[in-house]
């Protein structure tokens, strides 16, 4: 097999156990994702070469998302978004600084990753840019934004595939969190509680400061505990 690298053509090849593990063997579940018969995903109308879907239980409609490439919404808000990349649009957004105002905008999503059509290890075949400065600014933006994964998925099919199980998961569980806050809001308000009645040193205390003889020890008399009450009602 041919290649080009530094500008001339190359030859590599691969031995049977590499490619098979390059493409890992399996096929990808026909199964529902979190029990959903029919997941609705908004592709954002700027994506290039999107993802059909055509090997889960979803359908597609394009629209303009806030943040991300695939996105969920309930009741009209984007619940989850998933951002999309191959290795090479991820060295270029992170070298170049754009990468950070995505995440940042993804972080503004209550659920959101970004995922790569290909191996973390391929990084470090990188002859372009340093391998090192790639997987450095990866930890940083994690630790930045650890709200916002950054998953590797060997293969677009495998992305595509992960893509669809998180975002009908993040669906199933927005539908949770609304069941929660209805639940909460038709609860009754509590009733206000009453204030702790005055212990005998602040009611001695109150009783020196208005005039009143009170001994230090016993019984506060019947007069003064009155007195404070009529004073605090």
């Amino acid at each position: 097999m041919t290649t080009v690298k530094g500008g001339r053509q190359a030859i590599f090849w691969q031995s049977a156990r590499t490619t098979k593990q390059a493409r890992p063997a399996g096929s990808i579940p026909r199964t529902r994702a979190s029990g959903l018969k029919d997941l609705e995903i908004v592709v954002d109308s700027h994506e290039r070469y999107a993802y059909g879907f055509g090997d889960q239980q979803a359908t597609t409609v394009k629209a303009a998302l806030t943040a991300g490439d695939y996105g969920v919404l309930r009741e009209g808000a984007l619940v989850a978004t998933v951002e999309r990349k191959s290795l090479a649009d991820l060295v270029s957004s992170l070298t170049t600084g754009k990468l950070k105002y995505q995440l940042a905008d993804l972080a503004t999503v209550p659920r959101a990753a970004v995922v790569v059509e290909d191996r973390y290890s391929q990084v470090l075949l990188l002859d372009h840019v340093r391998p090192a400065v790639v997987l450095e600014g990866l930890a940083e933006c994690q630790v930045r934004w650890p709200q916002v994964p950054i998953h590797f998925c060997e293969t677009r099919k495998l992305a595509q595939e992960w893509t669809y199980r998180f975002l009908a998961a993040a669906w199933v569980a927005a539908a949770e969190e609304g069941h929660g806050v209805a639940a909460v809001a038709d609860l009754a308000a509590a009733p206000v509680l009453a204030p702790a009645p005055a212990t005998p040193a602040e009611v001695r205390a109150w009783a020196a400061l208005n005039g009143y003889v009170v001994s230090d020890r016993g019984r506060v008399p019947q007069a003064v505990s009155r007195a404070y009450a009529a004073a605090h009602p």
